[in-house]
């Protein structure tokens, strides 16, 4: 049994004749009954009986049909699926990535590629560092962005850039009129941090153990806009990249409900990477992205520091 026999018994039973079957399939009348004969045999019915001078299907031969149609739809549709993920003009691009960079670096990432490729389509998935890992060993993520490389040796990761971090600060604190701060003023201070497994969070960890102290953990989020928010209400202090809207001068004036220092005792960033199976070939659009978001970071340091 083949696509080929499936195809010319679909032909047939649908009222097509054994010749214009076996033209179709490039092959001769005889050749093509005794392929059909061959597939009632595997089957162990008989799926088309003689009516006239012509074909027709049995009760088993339609209720065979019905699955051959599944068969063969599926098919047609994998194969055109195949075909656009193949097709670097039309293909799919499956990118997971840290939900802090989804605010601004994968929208711009993403913006600037389709500027170019306007027809190649995005899967997007948002996940933690140890989730996004997983992704790329699960096969449910061609590429990952993700804040450090993740260390597996089935995994490839390029730095795209590095991003810088800042201490935030509720408008009201008491360091909110500097620009720049030792991390070791704040040992004291609750901080707001993101859930363990967040690549944020064992970031926030380190830097704080390099000023000399272990951070008191007020609270814990699983978004950087959320922990914002809790540092413009007054409940603490917390590490986080500025998001690029918040350098725009409209919003870095005494107004601020946060304002962001810069950092002098630690270096205060994160690296920002593109990750990959090393043993997997990437789908042409996929490695096309790869390549834009390597060209459209070059020289790149991140955010630029609030005013």
């Amino acid at each position: 049994m083949d696509l080929q026999v499936l195809r010319s018994f679909r032909a047939v039973a649908e009222g097509a004749t054994v010749t214009e079957a076996a033209a179709a399939a490039h092959l001769t009348q005889p050749a093509l009954s005794r392929a059909l004969n061959r597939l009632e045999s595997e089957v162990g019915a008989e799926l088309l009986q003689r009516v006239g001078r012509v074909l027709r299907p049995t009760p088993a031969g339609r209720v065979f049909k019905e699955y051959v149609d599944t068969v063969l739809d599926g098919y047609d549709r994998g194969r055109r699926a195949v075909a656009e993920v193949v097709d670097p003009d039309t293909g799919l691009v499956s990118l997971a990535f840290l939900h802090t960079l989804g605010t601004w670096l994968v929208p711009r990432l993403v913006t600037g590629f389709r500027q170019r490729f306007a027809t190649v389509r995005f899967e997007l998935h948002q996940a933690d560092e140890n989730g996004l890992a997983q992704h790329l060993l699960d096969s449910t993520a061609d590429l990952i962005i993700t804040g450090k490389d993740p260390g597996h040796p089935l995994i490839t990761w390029r730095r795209l850039l590095v991003e810088p971090l800042w201490l935030a600060v509720p408008a009201r604190h008491r360091l909110a009129q500097r620009r720049r701060v030792r991390l070791a003023e704040v040992a004291g201070e609750q901080f707001i941090v993101l859930k363990p497994g967040y690549g944020l969070r064992s970031v926030t960890e380190t830097l704080c153990h390099q000023a000399g102290f272990s951070p008191l953990v007020g609270f814990e989020g699983e978004e950087v806009e959320t922990l914002r928010g809790l540092v413009a209400a007054g409940l603490g202090v917390s590490l986080m990249p500025a998001a690029p809207e918040l350098t725009a001068a409209h919003d870095t004036g005494p107004d601020l409900p946060v304002r962001y220092l810069g950092l002098t005792d630690v270096q205060a960033a994160r690296d920002i990477g593109v990750a990959r199976l090393t043993a997997r070939t990437l789908p042409p659009a996929a490695r096309r992205f790869v390549d834009h978001a390597l060209h459209a970071t070059a020289g790149t340091g991140g955010a630029p520091r609030p005013a």
